[in-house]
């Protein structure tokens, strides 16, 4: 099943990979327990947001427009887009 455009939430600018951190710029709010859905051309996995910071502080959520870091499982890719799954 393809993401839906309306559940974008936002798009992966940064990964870490020595870490495994996805920096995602937010398109729509984002909380801690929300599950999501990494897509990247073929790629793709979903996971639940177990922990955010903002500017290295630890968040419960992220709006519109903010940068987040969240731990991913998988590695992932600048440009991935990330939809609430």
């Amino acid at each position: 099943m393809r993401a839906v455009k309306d559940n974008l939430i936002g798009k992966v600018i940064h990964y870490y990979d020595k870490i495994g951190v996805a920096v995602i710029k937010l398109e729509k709010p984002l909380k801690v327990g929300d599950n999501v859905k990494f897509v990247h051309g073929e790629n793709e996995f979903t996971q639940s947001i177990e922990s955010m910071q903002l500017e290295h502080v630890q968040v419960e959520s992220g709006k519109k427009g903010q940068e987040v870091a969240v731990k991913v499982d998988k590695e992932t890719k600048s440009g991935t887009q990330v939809y609430l799954a």
